[in-house]
């Protein structure tokens, strides 16, 4: 087996578990993070309801031809401030994180760290 989808089946299984723990209420939705090799998406997602209150990605316009590179920190961290705008907007002060199974470094951490200084707190 690819060593890459055994790296990315143990990344689902840490998943998993922590999204059984951490649960999005419309008070204080979830903030889930997913990175690609090119891209990084989060959104914040009400579990109560099921469905997702808004998003952020290095694929809408204004990034795209704001960020030359859309999988670097700059990038990252760009994407938490969009993501905390948002939420702002809508009434939303407080988040939980879901690091969705991705280590607490480098790209992941720069979205986190964004979100806090566009107004979010964990």
């Amino acid at each position: 087996m690819n060593r890459f989808k055994v790296k990315n089946a143990k990344r689902r299984r840490r998943h998993n578990r922590v999204t059984r723990k951490v649960f999005g209420t419309a008070e204080r939705p979830r903030l889930c993070v997913f990175r690609s090799n090119r891209n990084i998406y989060c959104q914040l997602v009400d579990d109560q309801a099921q469905r997702t209150v808004t998003h952020a990605s290095t694929m809408e316009k204004e990034m795209r031809e704001k960020l030359t590179n859309r999988a670097n920190k700059d990038a990252s961290k760009e994407i938490g401030k969009r993501i905390a705008q948002k939420a702002v907007a809508l009434g939303i002060k407080q988040v939980r994180f879901d690091r969705a199974g991705y280590k607490y470094h480098g790209n992941v951490k720069e979205l986190a760290e964004g979100a806090r200084e566009g107004g979010l707190k964990f």
